[in-house]
C-alpha cells in the first residue's frame, strides 16, 4: 500500500501522524522550492502548529521540476520524515495540502494573491535570487533581462513580482515574504531581489511593496542527508507503506526568525522556533562555527581518504583540530546574542557532527567552495587579522581546499562549483588562487595570511605529514 490519507489508519502506533483534521486546513503559506530541506525543516514546524491554528497549511510551488508533485500528489501531499539519532523515529508530515508547478501559472498567482495567504516562504539556494556582487538584483543576467521584457515569469523574482501585482490588484492586503535559505542577511537579499525587479518594471508596485510587504531574516539549521534507497527501505519497514519520497534529518533543528511580520504571524514558537529582533548573532554563530567547521572537516577529511562527517569526527586528531578551530579561532570573532551560550552551542555542534546515524558525505559539503568559504571562513579570518589574532590554524582549511582542487584536477572528476574553470586553471598555485578577489577579496594582499596559507599548503602536500598541520 502507498502512503495517503486513506492509509494513515494503517500506520503502526510507533509512527507519529498528523494530529489534526487535514480536511479542515486552509493554505496560509505559499512555499517556493519544496525540496528536501523545506520538507525536513519548515514543513515539519508547520505540521506541529496546525492543531493550534489550521489556517497555516502549505501550498507547495515547484518552479523548475515536477518531481515533488509527481511523488507526493498520489500521497495527498503526505510523506515520512525520519529523525536520525541513537534510535530513529518516524513521523508522517501532513502540512502540505497543495502541490503546484510552473505549468499552473494562474493557480500560483491566484494563491499568492489570495487574502488567506499570509506568508510566502522560499528555499531556492543563493543562486535563485540572481544578485550581483554588491547584493543588488543582477539586471544583466539573461533570465532577469527576459523578465524585464515582460516575458512569462521564470525566476523567483519574476514569479513574486507577478504574484504581488496580482495581490495588489485583488486587494489581498499586506503579506510577509520569508527567505529560509542558508545565507547571511537573507531577508535583505530577498527584498533586493524582489523590489529591484518591481522597481524596474513598475515603480508604483515597488512603492506598494514598500508599504505592504515585510522581508524578515531567518536562520535555519538541521543536517538533512539526501534521500536514498536505504531510507526508502527503512521507511517501508517501519510504516508498512510505500513512500515515493521520504525525507531524513538529524533530530536537532533550529529556526530563528526576525520578528518583523506584515500581519499576523504563525505560532511557530509553539513548535520550538525562536522569534527575535536580531537574527544576525545567531546567523554568524551558525555560518562561522557550524558551517566553517563543516567545510574544514570536508576538505581535510577528503585529503585523509575519509568519506563522511562521522568518519572525520572518529579521527581523533581531526576532531581535536576542529574543536580547537571553533573554540580558539572562530568563537572570538562572534558576538553572540544574550540568549545564546556559545560554549554550549559548540559542544552541541560537535555532538551533531559525530552522530553515528548520519552519513553526511564530505564530498557534498565540499561543493561550491568559492561560494561558501567567503562567508564560512574568510570573514572570520578578516576579523582575526583586524584584532591581531593568529590566523595559522584558520589558514589550514583554506590550504586544504587548494589541495582538494588539485585532486579534482588530477583525477578529472567534476568540480561542483560555479567558478570551476577558473579554480582548476589555478590549481597548484596557492598565490594565484588567493588573488581571486571574487572569492578572497583583499585577503590575497595580506602578506601574513598568504604566508600562513603557503605554510599549511606545504604541510598538506601528498605524502606529507598532515599531523603537523593539524597540530
Amino acid at each position: 500500500m502507498r502512503l495517503s490519507d486513506a492509509t494513515l489508519a494503517a500506520l503502526p502506533a510507533s509512527v507519529a501522524r498528523p494530529g489534526y483534521d487535514r480536511s479542515a486546513l486552509t493554505p496560509g503559506i505559499v512555499h517556493i522550492g519544496p525540496g528536501a530541506f523545506h520538507r525536513a525543516h519548515q514543513a515539519a514546524y508547520v505540521d506541529a502548529i496546525l492543531r493550534h491554528d489550521p489556517r497555516f497549511a502549505i501550498s507547495a510551488v515547484a518552479l523548475n521540476s515536477t518531481g515533488v508533485a509527481d511523488a507526493l500528489a498520489p500521497q495527498d501531499g503526505l510523506y515520512t520524515l525520519a529523525l536520525l539519532g541513537t534510535e530513529t523515529r518516524y513521523r508522517v508530515i501532513g502540512s502540505i495540502t497543495e502541490l503546484l508547478t510552473a505549468q499552473r501559472r494562474d493557480a500560483i498567482l491566484s494563491r499568492i494573491a489570495a487574502p488567506t495567504t499570509r506568508i510566502v516562504t522560499t528555499t531556492v539556494t543563493e543562486k535563485g535570487y540572481h544578485l550581483d556582487a554588491h547584493g543588488a538584483l543582477d539586471l544583466d543576467h539573461p533570465a532577469i533581462v527576459r523578465e524585464l521584457t515582460g516575458a512569462e515569469p521564470s525566476t523567483l523574482s519574476g514569479w513574486l513580482v507577478a504574484g504581488l501585482a496580482a495581490r495588489r490588484a485583488a486587494g489581498g492586503g499586506a503579506i510577509t515574504l520569508l527567505a529560509c535559505d542558508n545565507l547571511a542577511d537573507n531577508g535583505h537579499r530577498f527584498r533586493r531581489s524582489v523590489r529591484d525587479l518591481a522597481a524596474a518594471r513598475d515603480p508604483d508596485l515597488a512603492a506598494w511593496i514598500d508599504d505592504n510587504v515585510r522581508f524578515p531574516s531567518t536562520m535555519v539549521d538541521s543536517i538533512t542527508p539526501a534521500t536514498d534507497d536505504a531510507l526508502r527501505g527503512s521507511v517501508r519497514a517501519a510504516t508498512g507503506l510505500d513512500d515515493a519520497w521520504p525525507i531524513q534529518r538529524e533530530a536537532f533543528t533550529q529556526w530563528v526568525i526576525e520578528d518583523d511580520f506584515a500581519g499576523e504571524r504563525p505560532p511557530f514558537d509553539l513548535a520550538g522556533a525562536q522569534f527575535t529582533r536580531d537574527v544576525r548573532g545567531f546567523e554568524n554563530a551558525k555560518l562561522r562555527l557550524l558551517n566553517g567547521a563543516h567545510s574544514s572537516l570536508a576538505y581535510l577529511g577528503i585529503l585523509m581518504g575519509l568519506a563522511t562527517v562521522r568518519d572525520a569526527m572518529a579521527c581523533a586528531p581531526l576532531a581535536a583540530f576542529s574543536e580547537r578551530l571553533m573554540r580558539e579561532d572562530i568563537a572570538p570573532s562572534i558576538q553572540p546574542p544574550a540568549e545564546m551560550d556559545l560554549s554550549a552551542y559548540i559542544a552541541d555542534v560537535l555532538a551533531r557532527f559525530a552522530n553515528p546515524a548520519i552519513a553526511h558525505q564530505l564530498a557534498q559539503i565540499a561543493w561550491d567552495g568559492s561560494q561558501k568559504l567567503p562567508y564560512r571562513l574568510c570573514d572570520t579570518i578578516r576579523d582575526a587579522r583586524a584584532a591581531g589574532r593568529s590566523v595559522e590554524r584558520l589558514a589550514v582549511p583554506i590550504a586544504a581546499w587548494f589541495r582538494f582542487l588539485e585532486l579534482r584536477k588530477a583525477s578529472g572528476e567534476t568540480l561542483v562549483d560555479p567558478r570551476a574553470d577558473a579554480l582548476l586553471a589555478r590549481a597548484g598555485e596557492p598565490v594565484a588562487l588567493l588573488a581571486m578577489r571574487e572569492v578572497f577579496g583583499d585577503l590575497g594582499q595580506d602578506a601574513k595570511f598568504v604566508a600562513a596559507v603557503e605554510r599549511a599548503y606545504a604541510e598538506l602536500a601528498p605524502g606529507g605529514d598532515m599531523s603537523a598541520a593539524l597540530r
